[in-house]
């Protein structure tokens, strides 16, 4: 009797962890590392000063449930300053909303050196996840060393969008122009 319920324990606990914890086969795993990255990329930078006021907006653009819901999550809790940070995810750039951050998704980055032109003086934050990004007016481009989450960085480009940004901000990133 007790080997026949230790079997049927055994198998309950095999078939839950089997088909219980697994994530959607789109699922990024490196989603809440970015909620954190992006967020705490808001205390290296100053926002011109009519970015300033009301919400602070972070655009992504492109398709990542998980990103979104990590951002989300982190939005009603933190705040950037005083302003409490509201996310906004579009399928293409959305040049009419104001943003103080956009970060394109691998699969948008293809519009990439189009937005940089029109975020050029505007003070908005551009972020991307594509090879070669920073090459191509990207403030930030995340990439993966060593199974890692690391991020590029381009002090001119984030200059030319109309950013101050913090010298220190340089040495967390694995390169820089």
């Amino acid at each position: 009797m007790v080997k026949k319920a230790t079997y049927w324990v055994g198998l309950f606990f095999i078939l839950y962890f089997s088909f219980g914890f697994q994530q959607p086969s789109n699922y990024d795993i490196n989603a809440k590392v970015k909620a954190v990255y992006l967020y705490n990329f808001t205390r290296y930078f100053e926002w011109p000063d009519k970015l300033k006021t009301g919400n602070f907006i972070i655009q992504v653009v492109g398709k990542n449930d998980a990103l979104i819901s990590e951002l989300s999550i982190l939005a009603g809790k933190k705040k950037v300053g005083n302003q409490s940070i509201e996310i906004k995810n579009t399928d293409s750039y959305n040049a009419q909303m104001t943003s103080n951050m956009v970060f394109l998704l691998q699969e948008s980055s293809k519009s990439l050196k189009e937005i940089s032109g029109k975020i050029k003086g505007k003070g908005t934050l551009l972020v991307c996840e594509n090879q070669g990004s920073t090459k191509q007016g990207a403030s930030i481009n995340f990439v993966i060393v060593d199974n890692k989450q690391k991020f590029e960085y381009s002090k001119t480009n984030a200059i030319k969008s109309g950013l101050k940004t913090s010298d220190d901000f340089q040495a967390l990133a694995i390169a820089t122009d």
